[in-house]
Order: C-alpha cells, then sequence, then structure tokens
C-alpha cells in the first residue's frame, strides 16, 4: 500500500536523524583524505617523500626523540641514491624534509582511527544496517590499500633512482581519488530526497575526464615537468612542440617524456573546458539548472577557477602554494561532480 504525503514525511524525517552523523563523519573523512593529497603534494614538491626509508606501521608513529635517533634516521637516508645526490645536506636540513613525510605519515595513521572508531560506534547503535556496514568496511580496506601503495611508492626510490617513480606515483593519487569519490558518493546518497531525473552519461564521461587528468598531472607532478615550458599559451614557442616524440618506443613519450607529459596534461584540459561548456548548453536546452542540475554552473565555476590556477602555476614556475592549491581544487572538482552524479536519480530512503 502506497504511503501518504505525510507518512513518507514523517520515515524521511526518521531516516534523517539516524543516518545524519554517519553522513557527518563521511563527510569527515572526505576532508581528511583531501588534507592527505594536500600534504602529499607537498611532501612532493618538497622532495621529501623518501626521507623516511622504512615502513613500520606502529612505532613509526613516534619521531626520533633523540640525537641518536637522529644520527641513525640521517645515515639510512644518505645510503639511498637521493641521499647520496643530496651529500651536501646537514641533519638540521634533512629535518626540513623528514616533518613533511613524518607528517603525511602520521595524517595517514589518523584516517585510519578516524574511519574505524566512528565506525564500530555507529554499527553498535545501529544508524546502518550490515547491508550498509559491508561497503563502509570496503572503503576502509580501500584506504588500508592507499597505504601499502604509498609505500610501494616510496621503495621505487629507495635502490636505483633518486626520486619514486611517476608510474607508482600516479596510481598512489588515483587510489586517492577513487577513495575521494567513494566517501562522497556514499554520504550524499545516505541523504533522503525526492526521486529525480538521471544526470546521464555525458555527466560520467565528465568524471572520467576529470580523473584522465587527475592521473595525468601526477605524471607532471613526478617528472617535474611543469618546472619547464613556462608559457602560455604557446609551449616551447609553438601550439605544438617539436620534440614529443624524441624516445623510442613511441609510448615512452607519453609517460617519460616531460615535454610530451606536459603536452597531454594540456591538451585534456582544453578538452575537459569544451566538453563542460558542451554540458551546459546541452542543459540550457533540456529544461536549465532547476534543483539538482544546479550542481552544474557550480561545477562550471570551479572548474573556471582550476584553469585560471593552473595557468598561474605553470607561469609562476610551479611555486608551492599555487602547486597545491592547484591539487586541491582538482579534488574538489571531482568531487562536486560526484555529488551531482549521487544527487540524481536519489530515491527516496526508506527504514
Amino acid at each position: 500500500m502506497a504511503l501518504s504525503a505525510t507518512e513518507q514525511s514523517i520515515i524521511d524525517q526518521l531516516v534523517d536523524d539516524r543516518l545524519k552523523p554517519v553522513r557527518i563523519w563521511l563527510y569527515v573523512m572526505a576532508l581528511l583524505v583531501l588534507a592527505m593529497v594536500v600534504v602529499g603534494g607537498a611532501t612532493r614538491l618538497t622532495e621529501s617523500g623518501l626521507s623516511i626509508t622504512s615502513w613500520k606501521p606502529i612505532s613509526g608513529i613516534m619521531p626520533p626523540l633523540s640525537d641518536a635517533d637522529w644520527q641513525a634516521e640521517f645515515e639510512a637516508y644518505r645510503e639511498i641514491p637521493q641521499g647520496v645526490q643530496n651529500a651536501w645536506m646537514g641533519i638540521e636540513d634533512f629535518k626540513s624534509i623528514f616533518w613533511w613525510e613524518w607528517a603525511h605519515r602520521f595524517l595517514g595513521r589518523v584516517i585510519a582511527f578516524a574511519f574505524a572508531a566512528p565506525f564500530v560506534v555507529f554499527l553498535v547503535q545501529r544508524r546502518f544496517t550490515w547491508k550498509l556496514a559491508a561497503p563502509l568496511a570496503g572503503l576502509f580496506l580501500l584506504g588500508g590499500f592507499q597505504g601499502f601503495l604509498g609505500w610501494w611508492m616510496v621503495s621505487s626510490g629507495l635502490s636505483e633512482l633518486t626520486s619514486v617513480s611517476q608510474y607508482r606515483l600516479a596510481a598512489h593519487l588515483f587510489a586517492a581519488s577513487l577513495l575521494f569519490i567513494a566517501l562522497i558518493w556514499v554520504a550524499r546518497r545516505l541523504q533522503p530526497a525526492e526521486e529525480s531525473l538521471p544526470a546521464g552519461w555525458p555527466v560520467v564521461g565528465l568524471l572520467v575526464l576529470l580523473l584522465l587528468q587527475l592521473v595525468a598531472g601526477a605524471f607532471v607532478a613526478g617528472l617535474d615537468a611543469g618546472m619547464g615550458y613556462n608559457t602560455w599559451p604557446l609551449m616551447d614557442g609553438a601550439l605544438v612542440p617539436a620534440g614529443l616524440d624524441v624516445m623510442v618506443p613511441l609510448w615512452r613519450n607519453l609517460f617519460e617524456n616531460a615535454l610530451t607529459v606536459q603536452f597531454i596534461h594540456r591538451l585534456i584540459a582544453y578538452g575537459i573546458v569544451i566538453y563542460a561548456v558542451w554540458l551546459l548548453w546541452r542543459q540550457h536546452r533540456r529544461g536549465g539548472f532547476a534543483g539538482v542540475h544546479g550542481w552544474l554552473p557550480r561545477i562550471a565555476i570551479l572548474l573556471a577557477a582550476q584553469v585560471g590556477l593552473g595557468i598561474a602555476t605553470l607561469l609562476a614556475q610551479v611555486p608551492i602554494s599555487l602547486a597545491l592549491g592547484h591539487q586541491a581544487l582538482a579534488f574538489m572538482l571531482v568531487g562536486a561532480v560526484t555529488a551531482y552524479l549521487a544527487d540524481s536519480g536519489r530515491r527516496r530512503v526508506t527504514l
């Protein structure tokens, strides 16, 4: 038997009261993941990621507390290729990079605790069912896998390379983006709402393009490709620079040639802008931006800011402040598109 509007309203209110703390918790987790990405970006830009040469999930939470402890960490660093390259470093110089990497790992541990403790509490309180507990536990495992990927990335720079592998860096950032998307998606889907029309596959296409651009940006960061060719719109004096295919085999240029990697990052950005303009025009023709489609103008504003920030970062030769803002805004843009998709077609939640 169909429920009356009043009965459905009461059910929606009960569901909302029960799940509101869960939604807040998931949003906080998403913010922590975003903070983790920003600190990770700072770690990469300051070349601090290899300053801790071992992975100690439990005991590693404590930083060096004595001069002997600091000296041991410093000596371990001086034995890896980057440490040999940075032979000019003294212990105080080493401390300045050590703290970035330690903060990055410490925040990872904070995220693990901030997820596990409320999860158990909410489960005991029966704020969600076992049906919902399973995907939430999956998010925790995804976070743990992200930690494993982080160490896998760091280990690539401990024996032969003087920095981490750009391939592993891209995998690490991509996994972080998937975790961020999943947190936003689940949080939005837990909010009771009237059924609305789906946003459609074109919006999924925008999310895919943004994720592709995130990965491309990771290759730019991994190769320090943004440190060169700091002009726009021309690149090395041309719209299509020479030297895009100098490596053999040809595919290596896509991932290892700094010129080609930056050029691809630019091309994807142009494609995203054109695609977003088309989405705006399409939705305008289909009925405007009322209701859930109000996300589209917000996404357009974020995208315009991201493009401007990206150009400014390039022209200024990648200062840390602008680079971190560019990375954070990229995740915020991905989050906004995810929220748009999650809100579209969302049905009333029932008890």
